[in-house]
Parts: C-alpha cells; structure tokens; sequence
C-alpha cells in the first residue's frame, strides 16, 4: 500500500507553464525572458524539458525592482 509522502515539498523541476506561472507571467512573456537571458534556460532530462525552480528563485532575484518615484523629485519636475 502506498502511503502519501508527509513532507510536503514543492517539484525542483517546473514545465515551462509551471515555471512561467511560478515567477508569475504567462508563458510567452517567460519565452522571452528565457530567450533574452533574463530566466535561465532549461535541462532536457531525456525527451522532457524542466527549469530548475532553484535557478528560477535566483534569477527572479536578480530582476530589477520597480523604482518608485522619489517626492522630492516630483516636486523638482514642477517647479
């Protein structure tokens, strides 16, 4: 009988859908983060083809941050 694992732990390796839906874009706009270097690129283990969640946690990481506009900034483009 096989009994359910009681770890709970989320796949190191990711489809291309999972791994888009991972870091939170559709799965075009992660082609071409993939393509233009911003998402690493994948493992083909046999006939399947997976991203490393590691690798995705890492490049996701390294994504710019939103630069929120500084008031002071503001108030000098008003002036």
């Amino acid at each position: 009988m096989n009994r359910p694992d009681a770890i709970a732990y989320p796949p190191r390796g990711l489809s291309r859908d999972e791994a888009a839906r991972y870091i939170g874009v559709g799965a075009t706009k992660f082609d071409e983060m993939v393509a233009d270097g911003r998402m690493p690129r994948p493992k083909r283990v046999d006939g399947r083809v997976i991203w490393d969640r590691l690798r995705l946690e890492a490049a996701f990481s390294d994504l710019p941050e939103e630069r929120a506009a500084n008031p002071l900034d503001r108030m000098l483009q008003a002036g």
